[in-house]
């Protein structure tokens, strides 16, 4: 790895580039810490980098905000190159090598480079100034050569500017200059505006027999030169120049005469065109090389706009993917890692899942996450409850109908099968479906075609099903009221989602992430949950699961006066209600209960003190008086403070 960083986008120290060359970097309000941030939504001592014979280790230090990758809370995670990362309002880019402005380091066509730094002191050099085409002592030579070559110029110009791919356009680009130039190897390198080429942001080699099959082997030495001086270098004399006799690449090919020239737009240089042949009678002269500049300098805009628009279709799918990061499942424990591993294996292929668990547990977000991993991401995702509709309408919804089928049925209407055509469709729900509708279906997964509503002609559609239950399908079997040979049909895969309260390890992460989402859509500063709130939140069992605990943090943030969600802002249910404890947690129980009755003679006590004065009972207890009357409400001490 080489020049690791980070590279701050967005917060107090916008534009800085920290370099991690420490073992450990510490981020924090602290002045001490390594990245100190001026920033109240960031925790004194926030989260930490630690280097190791891996690689780099995100750790983050129980923030009150949370530490978030790619989008994403983290306890801890290893880092990889160009993952986003957000502390507060501060968002850094982490970078192992120089960020290039696209994504592919090597080309088809492979260049090797030649270290041999010493280069002949008769070879012609010509700089900027003196390069051009259509300079008056030019016009001299022969009309028709110079016909020609502004032939291939207005070829080339024609050409590249269609070209959206990096690679064809370099393909092209030598395969044109190969009909005006006497090359048997060439190689275009473009080196990002650096001065020399010691790491090269992409390169292109071309053999004029062997095309990208051969690898083309360069000189550094004539690069880097030309590359910091901007110069363009012609020889003709390899072999028998003492200097270029210790050059391997350029001996072993029986290298005879070279031509390279820098490739500058508006005064930066991009990059160099090398050509070279090993015939001896060929030779490169001057007209060859200022043809060859020419075409550098055309080639230059071409070049950059390819890699612009490379770099602009990256940035797109990275945003989109973090525009879509609402519909990614959070979680880091086991019971999460075995679910991406079910999803990793069973995306790829076409088979019907069924995705079992209770309400609340994210079964859509699966789905979602099984289509968009598979070869038909490109073709709609389509999610229907059965649960929400009659059976009629349900039955409209998913086969479409014919005009005229039924009262109401005012023209032709797709079912959501054929929209899904191609791509996935999910049946959440499912086990409120009808016998009759469960029969239709049943056609549909074995036969691939149904009719629609008031239709006489069968529709064959190509769709994968995903289906989803929070009902015990084996009962419901038994007594009567879902289809065996269905449920054959449907469980070639099933998925068990966990109840939160079977991974608690992940309430925090989850809680985070929710708060960020709803503190940025509220517009409401928000710098994370208090430590008392946190232990509630991971103790509450959550009967309602991730769709329950999204709910709570919603409202925390809506009714919440503080810049920290407490105890006072959760509901009632997470403050006050009791799950049943099993015999083997009764000392748990037994804990919850004391606390409670504590809680019971604190606040009788204060509103005593306090000559029955609920905002000055608040005060003495240090809570607000809002929640200071839920708690009377909740732990039935109306009574009790009137007496």
């Amino acid at each position: 790895m080489s020049n690791p960083r980070l590279i701050v986008l967005a917060g107090p120290l916008k534009g800085k580039i920290f370099d991690l060359t420490d073992d450990e970097v510490l981020f924090g309000r602290e002045s001490s810490s390594r990245i100190s941030l001026a920033d109240l939504s960031t925790s004194r001592r926030h989260c930490k980098i630690q280097r190791d014979a891996d690689g780099f280790v995100l750790t983050d230090l129980d923030s009150f905000n949370g530490t978030v990758v790619n989008g994403l809370p983290i306890k801890e995670r290893r880092l990889e190159h160009g993952d986003r990362i957000t502390v507060g309002s501060s968002h850094f880019l982490f970078q192992l090598h120089d960020q290039e402005l696209f994504a592919k380091e090597e080309s088809s066509g492979q260049v090797q480079v030649d270290e041999s730094r010493s280069f002949s002191q008769d070879t012609i050099r010509i700089g900027q100034e003196d390069l051009s085409l259509l300079r008056p002592e030019k016009q001299q030579r022969g009309k028709s050569r110079l016909v020609n070559d502004l032939n291939a110029l207005l070829q080339i110009s024609q050409t590249i500017n269609s070209i959206r791919s990096l690679d064809e356009l370099q393909r092209q680009l030598l395969e044109m200059i190969f009909e005006v130039a006497p090359a048997q190897r060439g190689a275009i390198l473009l080196a990002d505006g650096k001065t020399t080429l010691d790491e090269f942001a992409s390169t292109f080699g071309w053999d004029r027999k062997d095309g990208a099959q051969t690898t083309v082997r360069i000189s550094r030495a004539i690069i880097n030169q030309v590359l910091s001086a901007g110069e363009a270098i012609l020889s003709n004399n390899i072999l028998e120049s003492e200097a270029f006799g210790k050059n391997e690449s350029l001996m072993v090919l029986q290298t005879r005469a070279l031509l390279a020239v820098p490739i500058i737009l508006m005064g930066r240089k991009l990059g160099v065109i090398y050509l070279s042949t090993s015939d001896a009678t060929a030779r490169f002269d001057e007209d060859h090389l200022q043809l060859v500049s020419a075409i550098a300098g055309i080639a230059a805009v071409a070049l950059e706009n390819v890699r612009q628009l490379e770099w602009l279709e990256n940035e797109n799918r990275r945003l989109t993917e973090e525009i879509n990061i609402e519909r990614s499942m959070v979680g880091e424990g086991k019971r999460m890692r075995d679910v991406y591993q079910f999803i990793a294996k069973v995306a790829p292929t076409d088979s019907t899942v069924l995705i079992r668990g209770e309400s609340g547990t994210g079964k859509e977000l699966a789905a979602s996450s099984i289509h968009q991993n598979s070869s038909r991401a490109g073709k709609p995702f389509v999610a229907i409850n059965c649960a929400a509709l009659t059976e009629t309408l349900l039955e409209s919804e998913l086969f479409g109908h014919e005009k005229g089928a039924f009262t109401g049925a005012v023209a032709q209407k797709k079912g959501k099968f054929e929209v899904a055509d191609g791509g996935t469709i999910f049946l959440d729900e499912l086990g409120e479906m009808s016998l009759v509708l469960q029969a239709k279906l049943l056609r549909v997964l074995q036969e691939q075609q149904f009719e629609r509503v008031g239709g006489t002609r069968p529709l064959k559609v190509d769709v994968r099903l995903i289906a989803a239950t929070n009902r015990d399908l084996e009962s419901a079997i038994k007594d009567g009221s879902f289809r065996q040979d269905l449920y054959y049909r449907l469980n070639v895969v099933s998925l068990k989602l966990p109840g939160l309260r079977e991974r608690r390890e992940d309430i925090p992460l989850l809680a985070n992430y929710f708060a960020t989402k709803y503190a940025n859509k509220c517009k409401r500063p928000v710098r994370g949950i208090a430590p008392e709130a946190r232990a509630l939140l991971t103790t509450y069992d959550w009967p309602g699961n991730v769709r329950e605990l999204e709910n709570a943090i919603e409202r925390a943030i809506v009714l919440g006066s503080t810049d920290l969600i407490r105890p006072e802002d959760l509901p009632e249910a997470v403050l006050e209600t009791e799950a049943e404890t099993p015999s083997a947690e009764i000392s748990i129980a037994n804990y919850h209960e004391t606390i409670k009755e504590t809680k019971k003679q604190l606040i009788v006590k204060a509103i005593a003190q306090s000559d029955g004065n609920i905002t000055e009972a608040a005060r003495l207890l240090g809570v607000q008086a809002n929640y200071l009357h839920r708690l009377i409400s909740n732990l039935n001490l109306r009574e009790a403070i009137k007496k």
